[in-house]
């Protein structure tokens, strides 16, 4: 934990059995539980995890990308200099998630507050949130609550503070 950008309060993570990289660019809010069989690689950009995030088993989240496009190398003989801004972007799950077992989420999303991502998902876009999620790629399949309910939910969440 004292390796991480940010470890919030009351996280629980299991890092014998997972697999992390970068995680001076790893940020978890308070209450959040990494499970076992985790992988999180972050590459040049950040992966922030907000609070109360709760994951099924074996997520995989990585903020970065091969560059593909170099003539007359392989793959992995492209350095990390040779790299595109675009290559390697954010990811964020926002307070109050759950992301179900199974789960990628590739470079550049931001999962929004609330929001669920179905299990054996692959998320390569960003989501609003409350939203429900699912497929590979990920697509949405409904939202948990009408704007309403969402006004309201987030008052009480206020007031619960």
């Amino acid at each position: 934990k004292r390796a991480m950008k940010s470890c919030g309060e009351g996280v629980y993570l299991r890092p014998s059995s997972s697999d992390f990289k970068g995680l001076e660019n790893l940020s978890v809010g308070d209450g959040t539980s990494i499970p076992r069989g985790s992988v999180i690689y972050c590459t040049a950009s950040p992966c922030t995890i907000g609070k109360k995030v709760v994951f099924g088993p074996k997520p995989t989240i990585i903020t970065g990308d091969h560059r593909i496009d170099v003539i007359g190398k392989h793959l992995i003989d492209v350095t990390e200099q040779e790299k595109l801004p675009e290559n390697d972007l954010p990811v964020s799950i926002e307070d109050g998630c759950w992301i179900g077992a199974n789960v990628t989420i590739l470079k550049g999303v931001t999962i929004g507050r609330g929001s669920i991502v179905a299990a054996g998902s692959v998320v390569t876009k960003s989501c609003q949130p409350y939203s429900i999620v699912g497929g590979v790629p990920a697509k949405v399949i409904s939202m948990r609550f009408t704007p309403e309910e969402i006004a309201k939910h987030e008052e009480l969440l206020r007031k619960n503070r």
